[in-house]
């Protein structure tokens, strides 16, 4: 913790600035930063797992505690309204000394209905961010997720911060080791439920606590792309394996997908391949340079590993032009990562909001933004074997363009992609991923 709280006055200090700035622009006089609540089911007294609201965890590393608020202007010390209930349903998380305390003006709120009593008396010249817009009108809100100061907030929010980039290379240790753990599972024949409880128990997490549902994948199941169903039995054979799985540090997510072979057989080599693959478009990552160009690069260099391994009968050249490459690379290189896993502010040009929109043959592009420094991406190429988009092309004009036998031979395995998280540093880009797995 002694890092952190060597940085974290800075960090302060940099979201006031931010903050001041924003206000001046649209004539504010502060923010008030709603933590959230808990949202129940239809027609039940259950509530779903918590997440806290992006811009409230951007300033403290609070991820976990409901109904809580901020209160900042930019200048004056930030003021915490901190939600500690007497409660014995429930475990009441107690306010604690941290690195974060001595920045706040903490005031304890006993009674969540008690909160307007905290909030400034005349909200005329205040912004409410958060989810909940029917408790932001009952307290009186008129400015209300205002877009042009989301704008503002969500463009700069890319640039990270020394104490964020801490945060996230701690996510990523996580996330490594909890990956490694999960390997192992894979290795030793055990089914997706039991790789992904390996995965939880190696960093002591609940499924609630990870910042989004982890793909655990065997054989086939890889080639979903979304894969979330985790089948308890241990399948008859197993080929492939690709998780997709990342962690939190307070607040902030790693990303991290890995792809392996239960055997040393071709599939292997292609994932080998898509390992140097990735790796080159790492390196691609420039200051100055538009995150659509990196990707379209990378998109022909998998047009590249295609006909290397004579799964196409055409070179790169034609697969770009007759677009075949989408059947089996459908989705975007990666996204920006920091607070959310898919951070905001990708498609932004400049902080009104002027949307940069990716090409049609790449709209599924998660950034289209010129690439800075001090901004954190993933890094994601894949190279799938999806029945339903095989089936599209087959029936295509295309369809002679493909080896159809080489394909098959590949369908059992599901899929490949394989993800790091990269800080863009002005001299040189640091794979967080990688250099904790050479550790």
């Amino acid at each position: 913790m002694t890092a952190l709280s060597t940085l974290y006055p800075a960090h302060i200090q940099e979201l006031q600035q931010r903050t001041k700035i924003a206000l001046k622009r649209e004539n504010l006089d502060g923010l008030v930063i709603h933590s959230g609540q808990e949202i129940k089911a239809f027609l039940d007294d259950n509530s779903y797992p918590f997440r806290v609201n992006p811009h409230f965890k951007h300033w403290l590393p609070l991820i976990d505690i409901p109904n809580c608020w901020l209160m900042v202007n930019g200048e004056d010390k930030p003021v915490l309204i901190y939600y500690q209930p007497v409660d014995f349903w429930h475990k009441v998380t107690p306010l604690t000394d941290s690195y974060w305390n001595e920045f706040f003006d903490i005031k304890v709120l006993a009674n969540a209905t008690d909160v307007e009593k905290l909030l400034p008396y005349d909200k005329k010249g205040f912004a409410y961010i958060g989810a909940h817009i029917e408790v932001a009108k009952a307290l009186g809100f008129d400015n209300i997720n205002s877009e042009p100061l989301l704008n503002y907030i969500h463009y700069h929010r890319a640039y990270k911060t020394s104490y964020e980039l801490a945060c996230l290379r701690k996510a990523n240790a996580l996330a490594v080791s909890a990956h490694q753990a999960a390997r192992s599972a894979f290795f030793a024949g055990e089914s997706e439920y039991d790789i992904q409880q390996a995965y939880l128990n190696a960093i002591e997490f609940t499924e609630a606590e990870t910042p989004y549902g982890n793909i655990v994948a065997l054989n086939e199941n890889a080639s979903i792309l979304h894969y979330t169903a985790l089948e308890r039995k241990v399948p008859q054979s197993h080929r492939s394996f690709l998780i997709d799985a990342g962690a939190n540090f307070h607040g902030y997510a790693a990303d991290i997908t890995r792809t392996y072979s239960f055997k040393r057989d071709k599939f292997a080599e292609l994932i080998a391949r898509m390992d140097q693959l990735m790796l080159a478009a790492v390196e691609g990552l420039k200051p100055g340079k538009s995150y659509v160009d990196l990707h379209i690069e990378t998109y022909r260099q998998v047009a590249a590993v295609l006909n290397e391994f004579n799964i196409i009968t055409v070179d790169a050249d034609t697969a770009v032009e007759t677009g075949i490459i989408s059947t089996f690379f459908p989705h975007g290189l990666g996204h920006h990562l920091g607070l959310q896993v898919h951070d905001v502010g990708g498609y932004m040009a400049d902080a009104r909001g002027t949307h940069v929109k990716p090409p049609k043959e790449h709209c599924f592009l998660r950034t289209s933004r010129v690439i800075e420094t001090n901004q954190v991406f993933t890094i994601e190429p894949g190279l799938y074997f999806i029945d339903s988009l095989l089936q599209d092309l087959k029936s295509s004009p295309h369809a002679e363009l493909v080896n159809w036998s080489i394909v098959d031979s590949f369908r059992p395995f599901g899929g490949i992609r394989i993800e790091d998280n990269i800080i863009v540093h002005q001299s040189h880009n640091e794979n967080m991923t990688r250099d904790l797995e050479l550790n």
